[in-house]
């Protein structure tokens, strides 16, 4: 986590490193759970908090390990957004993250301004490394944090959905996810929490800065082309939630699954 990218985030939530609300206040709103799996067992599941209070938002997640991966994983943390919500989604004002393993603890925290992001603040220090591509200003402006950006806002489950780039910065790595347009196929399945319409974009990860040049989990991300996000509707709020994500590696492949909606 010291290396915080999109592959440690989706890493680090996968193998469930026990993530928990932080010491805010709870919204009422809306709880979608998930079942994450990797080559077919699961390993996590995972409650998304999304709390609408006027024109303002309000992420929690909250993880637990399940299955086999209570045998090899241990720690716990924290994941929280909040901020506004605009015509096409929520824009971050804040993003924190704190991970706990063993002795060892990760914090990171950064602010949000009219999409424009502060240099994160991170504990500990991050090392210097010439390996390490650096993060200018210009690479700060115009983006989201890597929870808000995925929770889109739409006038209709089509394919206008997907047809835009989230632009994401972590508080330390700089990355754009172009999303796609695929097809709209209809979820059946009635081990998931949902069956009807859902519309399907495929994904790419195209890392600006911030990240290791020499990453070997980076260079398998920017030229993978199996990453998936089934986007479904949120009851009538007007937002659009993944109902599925799957993205293929080397160990196979990770999805993660909508199983309760409340």
């Amino acid at each position: 986590m010291k290396r915080f990218s999109l592959s440690s985030f989706a890493v680090g939530i996968t193998l469930a490193l026990g993530f928990t609300a932080p010491a805010v206040a709870q919204q009422q709103g809306s709880i979608a759970s998930y079942i994450v799996s990797i080559g077919g067992i699961n390993v996590s599941t995972i409650d998304i908090r999304l709390g609408l209070e006027g024109a303002s938002y309000q992420l929690d997640v909250v993880a637990d390990v399940a299955g086999l991966a209570q045998v090899v994983a241990q720690g716990s943390g924290a994941v929280n957004s909040g901020g506004a919500i605009t015509a096409t989604g929520l824009q971050s004002s804040r993003f924190y993250l704190e991970t706990r393993a063993a002795d060892e603890r990760f914090a990171l925290q950064t602010v949000y301004s009219g999409g424009n992001a502060s240099v994160g603040d991170v504990s500990p220090a991050l090392t210097e490394s010439v390996d390490r591509v650096p993060v200018n200003a210009s690479h700060r402006s115009g983006v989201n944090d890597p929870l808000a950006a995925f929770i889109l806002r739409g006038q209709a489950l089509d394919g206008t959905l997907c047809n835009r780039t989230l632009r994401i910065y972590t508080g330390i790595e700089r990355f754009d996810m172009p999303l796609t347009y695929v097809e709209t196929t209809t979820a059946t399945s009635t081990r998931t929490a949902y069956q009807g319409p859902v519309v399907l974009c495929a994904m790419r990860y195209v890392p600006i800065s911030g990240h290791f040049e020499t990453s070997e989990i980076t260079a398998y991300l920017r030229d993978s082309n199996r990453m998936l996000v089934w986007y479904m509707p949120l009851n009538d709020s007007g937002f659009f939630i993944p109902y599925r994500v799957l993205m293929g590696s080397s160990f196979g492949d990770i999805s993660m699954v909508l199983v309760g909606l409340q």
